[in-house]
């Protein structure tokens, strides 16, 4: 009787100890009915939240790569007290978390807790990670409801090999980006389903960073299947007109992920241990960042970037158009941490690395000069143009002015250099020796407290002067999901500049050298090739 007793207690310390401290404590609770069935909310920071609802039926096993269907009705009431599971995805940069759960097709809605008779605007985010990485349950979403008074929803959706590499033959999903595909049904959930929770399915605003952002471009470039599912979207740190793989290219890729994994037939990659074959594509990408964007020429994305952009042939809807003021310097902090050397002696070379024959009109664009750091430099130069790389100063800019000749767009950089990176967008040690500055992701942590890419949500609060400028961020994106004017400084010509020294137009065309990028590389700027000052 002690041993069972004594076992029973361990057993529940261990409970308590793994669970999350939200659900030790007695929530206060709201029962709201959707299309499916009824959902328990709970209260955590001061906003209502409902955590794991599924919008999906299960894609593991044999529905592995078929289009996504709308998830079973349930009876009862769903307690939607926590995050569902990551999609599958490896462990990345010391500093990401590994998972294996195929179903974890859920989403995540947040709102303040006052009731209102008007219906609240309504954000739908979706999360970054390179297309192979991330989840909805590493943001906190209470600071945007509380912030922007609207219902914000957080989205799953299928990663890598998975979701963004074309699907065999002989399943649903043959053709079809799925990933994307996951992102419209639960689209079409929020449309049918926010007003119970006090949304306004007419004012919906898509947004998203990195992979998220490139994914909102994406939908937007998709008019014929995404029409009416939101009304305006925010764009952060991607550009619409990164060139992407056709299908049979994308096929050509994912038969080379069969042959790394050793399947010869469906029934293998159906049957494949999920990190087997997530390993398995990443030895086919040899180290491409984004071997697993979308790719075009598929019934889920018919155009190719930049002739949708030119044609003006997307969904012309009000565009905010972000990114930050160093976002390569990550990926070289990512490097010099796992060992590699930025010296002035192996910048030249690193440099003839990136751009080949044209390096040394980027050598003397870009010199080395006394007393700069050759990592800070290596990570600027990056920043401001990458052939084919859509996280770049130029690219981002430049499929701005393209939306603009057709859309409101209104763009702006995130420039807080002493807001944190380390223990936030990459690991705490090793120190990696430079200013990262304001790296790609470092604003994530503006919007959603505590971000630090886990799911333990552990980064340190912001600095006064960060959190200051992130109050002005917060509000700014509270007025453009009302289609409130933001302001006379927002002029299609320039770039709003966000520091905590003051927020400025700024001539980021200029200042990142863009014509010069443009004329070496005219492939990745639209024609005619005019200057947008």
């Amino acid at each position: 009787m002690i041993r069972t007793i004594c076992r029973a207690f361990v057993a529940l310390a261990a409970f308590l100890l793994a669970a999350p401290l939200a659900a030790q404590s007695a929530p206060q609770g709201e029962i709201v009915t959707t299309a499916s069935g009824k959902v328990e909310g709970f209260v955590r920071n001061g906003a209502l939240e409902f955590r794991g609802i599924p919008y999906a039926a299960p894609v593991a096993g044999d529905a592995r790569w078929s289009l996504p269907q709308p998830a079973a009705s349930w009876t009862g009431v769903l307690p939607a007290m926590h995050f569902g599971g990551a999609c599958p995805q490896a462990a990345r940069y010391g500093l990401t978390e590994r998972s294996d759960e195929e179903n974890c097709l859920t989403l995540n809605i947040s709102r303040p807790t006052a009731k209102t008779a008007a219906k609240r605007p309504v954000l739908v985010w979706l999360h970054g990670g390179a297309f192979v990485g991330g989840a909805a349950s590493l943001y906190r979403l209470d600071r945007l409801a509380k912030g922007v008074d609207a219902v914000v929803v957080s989205v799953n959706y299928r990663l890598g090999v998975f979701g963004f590499m074309a699907p065999p033959a002989g399943t649903t999903g043959a053709g079809h980006v799925l990933g994307l595909e996951d992102q419209r049904l639960a689209m079409r959930w929020v449309k049918a389903n926010v007003a119970a929770f006090g949304g306004d399915p007419e004012n919906i605003t898509l947004a998203g960073e990195s992979a998220g952002a490139a994914s909102v471009c994406m939908h937007l470039q998709a008019p014929e299947q995404t029409k009416g599912l939101f009304h305006r979207a925010i764009i952060q740190s991607a550009s619409c007109s990164t060139p992407l793989r056709t299908l049979p290219q994308a096929e050509a890729f994912a038969a080379k992920v069969a042959r790394e994994a050793g399947c010869s037939d469906l029934a293998c990659l159906k049957a494949i241990d999920p990190q087997a074959l997530i390993a398995a594509g990443a030895k086919a990408a040899s180290g491409e960042l984004v071997a697993f964007a979308p790719f075009a020429g598929g019934p889920t994305q018919p155009s190719a970037t930049m002739a949708a952009l030119q044609s003006g042939q997307f969904l012309r809807v009000p565009v905010l158009n972000g990114f930050t003021r160093d976002e390569m310097r990550l990926y070289v902090g990512y490097d010099v941490q796992g060992g590699a050397k930025v010296t002035p002696e192996t910048y030249p070379a690193a440099v003839r690395a990136l751009y080949g024959e044209k390096a040394d009109k980027v050598l003397a664009r870009y010199p080395l000069k006394p007393g700069e750091h050759p990592a800070e430099t290596l990570g600027s130069l990056m920043t401001d143009f990458m052939p084919g790389l859509g996280i770049t100063h130029c690219l981002e800019i430049e499929s701005g002015r393209l939306l603009a000749a057709h859309t409101p767009v209104y763009q702006w950089e995130y420039a807080d250099r002493g807001a944190p990176v380390r223990g936030v967008s990459i690991p705490i040690s090793p120190e990696p020796g430079f200013n990262l500055g304001a790296v790609h992701s470092a604003e994530l942590n503006a919007l959603f407290p505590n971000f630090s890419n886990t799911a333990a949500m552990s980064a340190p609060d912001l600095a006064p002067a960060s959190q200051a400028l992130a109050d002005v961020i917060v509000t700014t994106w509270a007025a453009f999901i009302r289609g409130k004017p933001l302001g006379r400084e927002w002029s299609a010509d320039k770039v709003m500049r966000f520091e905590p020294a003051g927020i400025r137009p700024v001539d980021a065309w200029a200042e990142y050298h863009c014509d010069f990028w443009r004329a070496e590389y005219p492939a990745f700027f639209g024609t005619p090739a005019k200057d947008p000052k």
